[in-house]
């Protein structure tokens, strides 16, 4: 007997239901900001993902040399595949350019809770803008999308690495000691952050002063802080990014919190994350900001920006809601009493189908009482029964599965009835 790949799963079609429920919330919702669909290959150019994220990716990869002696990877995100493709092809498409996408992703990661090593990924990238509206409908599109699927706790986290960036500047923290704190910010690990800051020479008074700004969600204090002019507009920025979302986009229950890092090189400026609660420790369902990477694959610079919503983890943090997904059916299950009534069975169930009305056969030849048993484990809305009786008169059973009400019905009126 074969075994399922580790960190891989099968779903079921109950399962199945579910995640093209929310998958099409999400597209839809894509659409309404006006985003357009784009896809690209399950693998890419290996070059492409350390070039992005540096060598130390590789072990995370599902990487291999192909047959032609290329070295490729199954992608580990879609960001990266995407910025090629617009840097391939998409340069000359008038801007701002929105773009969004499913895809299925690998990571050769030890698996746990809501972390698999293939899993989904939705988002979506902007590409030839950087004004604070921009930045407003971004952030709001990520936190609609998670709203609309159904989760009710989200919390909306928003910060800024340019900020994050001059307060580092204003201790005259190197680059080194900058990318040993990272880690700690990004983990909430401040007591250790504390010890770092003093090796690194901080006096006590200004570390426990960093460690506040970095857990203060109050942005006036954050701007006293600063020194720095240029830190001070990202300041004036920001504001402005969240008075839009709170003013024209209704959203009002966000955060700031300059500890958001991302830990990538390439993200600037705004950076978000939203978390559910619910999921514990896995908790961030989606995380993004704008980045610069277009110049790094070879195009021309402009702003970009963009999130990555975590697919598997927004299902399981429904779940654990107890969110009541909407249950699919047939809308008939058309029964022949007999071998005789087959042929005309098959005939009306193709002609409800022509009509997009989704429709199932007996295909078992297994009588009455148990077509209408497995009619109710498919929750067909209707069943129609075929007789030798009911031909007589031209006519077939129509039976309400949730009334058990049933009326005999003229054939040729069978799609006015059940519509």
């Amino acid at each position: 007997m074969f075994k399922i790949p580790r960190g891989t799963r099968d779903f079921t079609p109950e399962e199945m239901q579910k995640r093209r429920y929310v998958e099409e919330v999400m597209r839809s919702t894509f659409k309404t900001f006006g985003y357009k669909e784009v896809q690209t290959p399950t693998f890419e150019a290996l070059e492409l993902f350390t070039a992005k994220s540096g060598e130390t990716i590789i072990d995370e990869l599902y990487s291999f040399t192909d047959k032609g002696g290329r070295e490729l990877a199954l992608r580990p995100e879609l960001t990266a595949p995407v910025i090629r493709f617009y840097v391939d092809k998409l340069q000359m498409e008038p801007k701002p350019l929105k773009l969004f996408y499913f895809g299925n992703c690998y990571r050769y990661d030890r698996p746990q809770k809501g972390r698999y090593r293939e899993f989904k990924q939705a988002g979506c990238e902007i590409v030839g803008t950087d004004t604070a509206e921009a930045y407003a409908e971004l952030v709001a599109l990520a936190f609609k999308i998670l709203e609309k699927t159904g989760l009710k706790n989200l919390k909306l986290n928003i910060g800024n690495l340019n900020i994050l960036s001059s307060i580092f500047n204003q201790f005259k923290l190197s680059k080194d000691q900058q990318k040993y704190l990272i880690p700690l910010i990004d983990k909430s690990l401040f007591e250790e952050l504390l010890i770092a800051l003093r090796d690194f020479g901080i006096k006590n008074e200004n570390a426990n002063t960093i460690i506040d700004i970095l857990q203060t969600s109050d942005i006036n204090k954050i701007e006293n802080f600063l020194k720095n002019d240029d830190a001070k507009k990202e300041v004036v920025e920001l504001k402005k990014i969240v008075g839009l979302l709170s003013e024209s986009f209704g959203i009002n229950n966000y955060q700031i919190k300059m500890s958001i890092v991302r830990g990538l090189d390439y993200y600037k400026g705004l950076v978000f994350e939203i978390e559910a609660p619910s999921l514990g420790a896995e908790k961030q369902l989606c995380g993004g900001g704008a980045y610069e990477l277009i110049t790094l694959f070879g195009g021309k610079e402009t702003p970009t920006a963009g999130f990555a919503i975590g697919f598997d983890r927004t299902i399981l943090a429904l779940e654990i809601e107890n969110h009541c997904f909407p249950t699919f059916g047939l809308d008939i299950f058309v029964i022949p009493v007999n071998d005789d009534m087959v042929k005309k069975a098959l005939e009306v169930t193709q002609n409800l189908r022509k009509k997009g009305i989704l429709t199932d056969v007996d295909l078992l030849r297994r009588g009455i009482s148990k077509s209408l048993k497995y009619a109710s484990s498919l929750n067909a809305k209707k069943v129609i029964i075929i007789g030798p009786n009911e031909l007589e008169k031209d006519a077939v059973t129509i039976r309400d599965m949730e009334s058990g009400e049933q009326e005999l019905i003229e054939i040729n009126n069978i799609i006015q009835k059940i519509n």
